[in-house]
């Protein structure tokens, strides 16, 4: 359903466009459904340490619905069309200042878009960011506050993280460390180097047009969200880390203790 929502909710979408999204959406449902039902997932990372997944998902789908609804309101007005636009525009506004990501992304917009599409580039930029800003805060608070993932039991290293091989070399901790320190400044550099790899791409033509509404919509979705998700997998990973680096020392502590 949230992949195909923009495809069914956008009017004059193309019959091809249609087809395509309802397949990508049939892919995404299996392989959604395969790696929640088995035992021993491949590709889904901290499966079994909730709310970290649905975070994400409620972010995505937030972001998706509510972008969806504005991008809509633009042919096809309805009574939100007028409270979200207005909402998105001061949201947009906002955080529309030089050098900021928002201001990036509308520099990013093709030189043949009027100011009624960089309006809603904006509106939709500062929307996507907000979303996903509010969706880091929540997450380190969860670890912080609620001590994820140990609230509701034991947390299962090869289960959660089937991505990870221990057996590569070096030591565990420290490439826990090392991947989270990664992920974090990559998430954090992301939306910045992202409209200029956008405008990169569209000198070769290899940029998706982001007039167009259902671009623009998954444009801004990886813009902002897949920065969020990588910080998010950074403290996670550092959370772990912590954890182990915990365990080992209660067992030398506990070792110290039997040998004297």
């Amino acid at each position: 359903m949230l992949i195909a929502l923009p495809a069914m909710m956008l009017p004059q979408v193309r019959p091809d466009t249609t087809q395509i999204v309802a397949l990508l959406a049939l892919v995404a449902a299996m392989l959604t459904f395969v790696e929640y039902v088995s035992d021993y997932p491949s590709l889904i990372e901290f499966r079994d340490a909730p709310p970290f997944n649905r975070i994400r998902f409620f972010a995505l789908f937030m972001s998706v619905v509510l972008m969806t609804l504005i991008a809509r309101g633009a042919e096809a007005p309805t009574p939100l069309t007028g409270p979200l636009r207005g909402m998105g525009h001061s949201i947009g506004a906002a955080m529309d200042f030089p050098f900021s990501p928002v201001r990036l992304m509308v520099l990013a917009a093709p030189a043949e878009a009027s100011e009624t599409a960089r309006d809603l580039i904006r509106s939709l930029a500062g929307l996507a960011y907000l979303i996903s800003i509010s969706t880091l805060v929540v997450f380190v608070a969860l670890v912080r506050l609620l001590d994820w993932p140990l609230r509701k039991g034991a947390f299962n290293f090869f289960v959660n993280l089937p991505l990870f091989d221990p057996t590569t070399g070096g030591d565990v901790l420290l490439r826990l460390k090392r991947d989270s320190h990664f992920n974090v400044a990559l998430g954090f550099l992301l939306p910045f180097l992202f409209p200029a790899l956008l405008k990169v791409a569209s000198i070769w033509g290899l940029a998706p047009n982001i007039l167009d509404s259902q671009a623009l919509i998954w444009t801004m979705v990886a813009w902002s969200l897949l920065p969020a998700s990588l910080i998010m997998r950074g403290v996670a990973l550092m959370r772990i880390a912590d954890l182990i680096e915990e365990k080992r020392r209660r067992a030398y502590a506990q070792a110290e203790l039997q040998l004297v």
